[in-house]
């Protein structure tokens, strides 16, 4: 196969998915993209549900707000709220590092990947860890469904009610919070809605709640059961009519096509083209895998001006990078301090809306960071400093300095790199074609050579395998590898 077909496949696995894995570098030639896409969709079928603990007892699921019976809070003593908040905290940086361990190994990458982008579209920053577990196991059960079964498991889940207040949305005193996220982020987006269709909507989602172990309640009493208008349409309207009349509308259809474009395509719109896309996405009856699969099998996905367009994500860099370099995480928690530290920790977006992505990824602070993980991994040179966030400290305030010297003094990095599963997936290719080829394997950028100052194999200096890995991290470290 051509060098086209090699960079095509690349393209594909790292929009789909997070990059190649090691031992999928020497097959890149072997198979055309869609024969690829078709594996990705096959194996999305086969992804497993996050889970780090069951729903416990009573206590284990409040977190001081809203979450159950009243008396029931009351009863608990200032150590005992504690000491929840604690165990919450613990559990949801487990399902951080299990979601980032699933995304490493699991050949559901495109789920993986598509859980990731709906996982920042419906942002929800709770600190209880049984109600996120439930959402981020919604979204991944619906991740390449039908988006008006998301929108509506989503919306009845007990984080997201709670995340926007729902459960204080009464018909004596209406909250309008859920109603204006739903319309303004979820669905229309700003601009295409009044201030009147987000008043009425609230009454209609009043009596929306959940009990304490996270299951949807429907609160008859507080319901407001009087007539509303919403979007030119009047009714004695429920919350599940809302959906549907957003759901109606094809603006809601153009705005999610339009935000997955940015996302697994280019920050630079084609407008033409998303309103195609659009059209068939609301005539699919919000169908996301078709939608997919006509973003990825498309010849212009493949245009040169979308490879090497995208930013990745800080969570997508880390997992690329343990998808490449197959590892043994030797200080697993150290990757809660880079994502702290770059800006993205799962489990708490920065605010309703989610990460903004794209360009906000990078500032002189994050880029300097991001070039030395790589050598970070492989060289006992950590050290790096987060982002401060009271939310997100989870429980590692003080931890730069102490964890750091707990690496176990048999291995150098904070993870132990299994060198040999890379490189032999170079043993067919000559000396003089090993520093080009790893460039077309490591960067999207084949186009634009990188000189990194190496001395070739037979230099005196180091092993064939040694050239190898020097070659591999030093352009893991170079601001081209940030690309995808």
């Amino acid at each position: 196969m051509s060098l086209q077909q090699f960079e095509r496949n690349k393209h594909l696995l790292w929009r789909a998915g997070f990059g190649p894995a090691a031992e999928q570098i020497s097959l890149l030639n072997s198979t055309n993209e869609e024969k690829v896409y078709q594996q990705l969709e096959r194996s999305s079928e086969n992804a497993d549900i996050l889970k780090v603990a069951g729903a416990g007892n009573i206590a284990d699921l409040m977190d001081g707000k809203e979450n159950g019976d009243m008396s029931m809070q009351q009863k608990l003593s200032d150590a005992e709220r504690r000491e929840i908040r604690r165990k919450s905290t613990e559990n949801i940086k487990k399902l951080n590092l299990l979601w980032i361990d699933t995304m490493v190994n699991s050949e559901a990458q495109l789920v993986e990947k598509m859980s990731l982008f709906w996982h920042g579209h419906f942002a929800c920053r709770l600190s209880n860890y049984y109600y996120q577990q439930a959402l981020i196991n919604v979204i991944r059960k619906n991740a390449l469904g039908n988006f008006g079964d998301l929108l509506k498991s989503v919306s009845t889940s007990a984080a997201m009610l709670q995340f926007l207040n729902n459960q204080q949305n009464k018909k004596q005193h209406p909250n309008e919070n859920f109603a204006r996220e739903v319309m303004e982020l979820f669905t229309m987006g700003r601009g295409h809605y009044t201030e009147s269709d987000v008043k009425e909507a609230a009454r209609a989602f009043t009596g929306w709640g959940s009990n304490l172990r996270g299951e949807f309640v429907f609160r008859k009493i507080f319901h407001d059961d009087e007539s509303k208008t919403i979007l030119g349409r009047t009714g004695n309207f429920s919350g599940d009519d809302v959906l549907n009349i957003l759901l109606e509308e094809k603006q809601t259809a153009f705005f999610i096509t339009n935000k997955l474009y940015k996302y697994f395509v280019n920050n630079n719109v084609d407008e033409e083209r998303v309103s195609a896309l659009a059209n068939d996405f609301y005539e699919s009856n919000y169908d996301i895998k078709a939608l997919m699969r006509n973003i990825f099998t498309s010849d212009w996905f493949y245009d040169e001006k979308n490879i090497g367009a995208v930013i990745k994500s800080p969570v997508a860099l880390l997992v690329g990078l343990r998808r490449a370099l197959p590892m043994d995480m030797q200080l697993a928690e150290m990757q809660l301090l880079i994502q702290r530290s770059l800006g993205q920790v799962l489990f708490y977006p920065p605010n309703v809306a989610g990460w903004p992505g794209g360009e906000n990824w990078i500032d002189s602070s994050t880029l300097m960071t991001r070039l030395r993980i790589p050598q970070m991994m492989q060289y006992d040179n950590v050290n790096i400093s987060a982002k401060t966030d009271d939310d997100i400290q989870m429980g590692m305030q003080n931890e730069k300095i102490t964890r750091l010297k707990k690496v176990k003094d048999d291995t150098t990095g904070f993870a132990d790199i299994h060198w040999e599963k890379f490189t032999k997936q170079f043993k067919k290719i000559s000396d003089k074609e090993l520093y080009n080829t790893v460039h077309k394997v490591i960067l999207q950028t084949a186009n634009n050579k990188i000189d990194i100052g190496y001395a070739g194999v037979g230099s005196g200096k180091q092993s064939r395998d040694e050239y190898i890995q020097s070659i591999a991290l030093a352009l893991m470290c170079t601001p081209e590898y940030q690309m995808c």
